[in-house]
């Protein structure tokens, strides 16, 4: 196999295990398993995850379970702690800190600020303007 015919097959690879973060992002994931998957080890499924998508597995889950958190306190009906385990977080402060890295907010303060708001927008449209920004760019203060 060629260098480049090597470099398609673990892009394929690759798709995969970020297919399977986006649909299984509430499930109990560890970047062993994703590799295990796809036949690679932690380590090279990190460096070539990085490579392509701009950073680790693990950091691609967390803004997936971010992102559908989102969501989800947009709608208002959901506690923040049911919202947390709902995205597959095993700790409410684990959740905190991750989703006032990513948001700039915390989540109540998300979710009392944004609940109702996109009420009738398309989810395609609303995950446009509403996707955090990853490797803890948050504006300071909360100005997103």
């Amino acid at each position: 196999m060629t260098t480049h015919e090597q470099q398609l097959a673990d892009l394929r690879l690759l798709r995969r295990v970020r297919d399977r973060i986006d649909r299984d992002f509430a499930e109990p994931l560890d970047v062993e398993a994703l590799a295990r998957g796809v036949g690679m080890s932690a380590g090279h499924l990190s460096r070539q995850f990085r490579a392509a998508y701009g950073e680790p597995p693990y950091g691609y889950l967390m803004t997936r379970r971010v992102e559908r958190a989102m969501a989800l306190l947009r709608r208002g009906d959901l506690s923040v702690t049911d919202v947390c385990f709902a995205v597959g977080f095993g700790s409410l402060g684990t959740f905190s800190t991750r989703f006032s890295e990513l948001v700039g907010v915390s989540p109540s303060t998300y979710r009392r600020e944004h609940a109702g708001q996109m009420l009738g927008v398309p989810t395609c449209e609303t995950s446009k303007v509403t996707r955090p920004v990853r490797n803890r760019e948050a504006p300071v203060g909360g100005d997103a």
